[in-house]
């Protein structure tokens, strides 16, 4: 650090401990921090907020969406989910139509769009709105099995 000034040095290094710091969380089993762990568990058919990708543009959309993944993504930092979206919206032939609304935290008629799905990190997750119900869980398995291979 020759040339340096003493308070540029510091600065400097204060920021390597900050990419340090920023490095460790995004590793591929970060420690929870306190408080975390919780809110960073969601199970499969859980409905949460996210924003979501969309697909033909850099933009994304504050939206409800069904976590698709179990908790076996989870030690890799990432939550696969599905697009929900509104009933009035043109049907596409994926879609699954949400029965239980109340259960799943949902103010108007939603379809679970099994096509458009996203792979996402835990804490870009904002709530958990709700739970699919079995009703609708059934149909929403079968279909993403029909698009994944399995």
């Amino acid at each position: 650090m020759r040339g340096r000034s003493a308070r540029s040095a510091a600065i400097l290094r204060a920021c390597a401990r900050r990419e340090r710091g920023a490095l460790s969380r995004r590793t591929a089993n970060p420690a929870p921090r306190s408080g975390q762990q919780q809110k960073d568990r969601f199970d499969a058919f859980d409905i949460v907020v996210v924003p979501f990708p969309y697909a033909d543009r850099l933009a994304e959309k504050r939206r409800p969406a069904l976590v698709i993944s179990n908790r076996r993504l989870a030690p890799f930092g990432l939550v696969s989910v599905a697009m929900i979206t509104s009933a009035d919206n043109a049907p596409w032939s994926c879609d699954v139509t949400i029965v239980d609304l109340a259960r799943a935290g949902l103010p108007a008629p939603s379809v679970v769009r099994t096509a458009k799905i996203a792979c996402i990190e835990p804490a870009r997750i904002e709530r958990r709105a709700g739970r699919l119900d079995k009703a609708t869980a059934n149909p929403v398995a079968q279909k993403l099995k029909g698009y994944l291979g399995t």
